[in-house]
């Protein structure tokens, strides 16, 4: 994640929309503060904890992947079809070969 996402204001205006913001802390230059994140990270590590948005963020990514092979390798890109029953049969034709795929991806 880019750096500059760990902002103030960023998370402030996420949270005002009522959404929770996923975003890793960073540092920057507080020594302390890189400290003490290490020895977090070995806690939780050591407890086989996972936090909530650590939960949200794997399910979120997980997500991304599928719409992503949608679009680049299922047709989800460019649709040229016009009218709403046209478009949706058009991706449930994409999702289902995306399925598919995952299917005797996982079978071989």
């Amino acid at each position: 994640m880019d750096s500059a996402y760990d902002a103030r204001l960023i998370h402030e205006q996420v949270r005002s929309l009522g959404q929770i913001p996923i975003i890793d802390a960073h540092p920057r230059r507080d020594a302390a503060q890189k400290a003490e994140l290490q020895a977090e990270a070995k806690r939780r590590k050591l407890l086989n904890f996972n936090y909530a948005e650590d939960v949200r963020y794997r399910e979120r990514t997980t997500v991304e992947r599928v719409n992503a092979r949608l679009k680049d390798e299922f047709g989800g890109r460019t649709i040229r079809v016009r009218g709403n029953a046209k478009v949706m049969c058009h991706l449930m034709f994409g999702i289902v070969a995306l399925a598919a795929d995952q299917i005797l991806r996982l079978i071989t």
